[in-house]
């Protein structure tokens, strides 16, 4: 698998971070890892003047310090076939790591996401819209060789196309099982046809069968299971979660636009909404290489 051969694992020292490297370490085989790197960002690396007072024998920058701790966890857990590079930053951690990112052409950036441990996860949220490449969420719950069961919410845009691709090779490296959802609608008019609101929810169950059997058969892919679900008065990220709940999924994998968001200049809203919303079921939010680069181009000014 070529895909992520370059990996950027976002670190904030907290419990999360030796999960993040252990289960990082054992995706090298089933994602194609070739180089890692690893990076923290703080704000101020500076030691405070009353702890320096108190303790003059802290003479080692703390940067040092924070980059040793960072490479011992790694040397347990990382396979020793893979580069490892360690950077400690001081600055703004969202726009160091959106510049590391494009800096070293990175094809993965992968993030912690808390449920219990200390860790809003804001950072994690807002590097999801901005990344230049795919941003795949790890949670504390994951056991990489229990992945049994992907499921992938499809439009039958392009972007679903790309993305089933993508996951069939996954699933074949993970021994898993793909289930595609597709979330349709009653258009807002449907009253004038003079047919009822039960009625025409059928029509577009219908309607969305055969696009399904189109999309397939149009882009040479095997016949998953697909799941439908009539969209009603929920945003369409809170279906997606509840299917994935329901099925017992182990990891949740989307495209980051797809046909109602194509003019988008981030993520589109339901990839985005799906993040602000799931802590419990590991995601990938797959983009094509350097989707966001406009926008950091314009960002950083280069």
């Amino acid at each position: 698998m070529k895909q992520f051969q370059k990996v950027l694992v976002g670190l904030d020292l907290t419990e999360m971070d030796q999960i993040l490297i252990e289960k990082t370490g054992k995706l090298v085989d089933l994602l194609g890892i070739e180089k890692i790197y690893f990076v923290h960002v703080e704000k101020d690396l500076a030691l405070p003047t009353e702890v320096i007072k108190t303790y003059p024998d802290l003479l080692a920058p703390v940067d040092e310090a924070i980059e040793r701790s960072i490479r011992e966890k790694a040397q347990k857990f990382i396979p020793a076939k893979v580069e490892i590079d360690i950077s400690v930053k001081e600055g703004d951690p969202m726009a160091t790591i959106l510049r590391w990112s494009k800096i070293k052409n990175i094809d993965l950036l992968i993030m912690g996401r808390k449920i219990v441990l200390e860790g809003s996860g804001t950072l994690s949220k807002n590097l999801a819209q901005k990344a230049p490449c795919s941003v795949l969420f790890l949670t504390e719950n994951l056991k990489v060789k229990e992945i049994d069961n992907f499921l992938v919410p499809v439009d039958f845009s392009e972007y679903s196309h790309l993305t089933l691709s993508l996951m069939e090779e996954l699933a074949q490296k993970f021994k898993a099982k793909i289930t595609c959802l597709h979330i349709y609608e009653v258009p807002k008019g449907y009253y004038k046809t003079g047919k009822s609101y039960e009625e025409f929810a059928q029509i577009m169950l219908k309607n969305a069968q055969k696009e399904y059997g189109e999309f397939i058969r149009k882009n040479k892919l095997p016949e998953y299971d697909c799941k439908y679900v009539l969209k009603e008065d929920k945003h369409a990220s809170k279906y997606i979660l509840e299917v994935a709940k329901g099925l017992e999924t182990d990891m949740i994998l989307m495209g980051s636009r797809g046909r109602t968001d194509s003019a988008a200049l981030l993520i589109g809203s339901v990839a985005e909404r799906l993040v602000h919303l799931n802590y419990e079921i590991p995601m990938l939010i797959y983009k094509t290489k350097g989707e966001n680069m406009g926008f950091l181009e314009a960002l950083f000014k280069v």
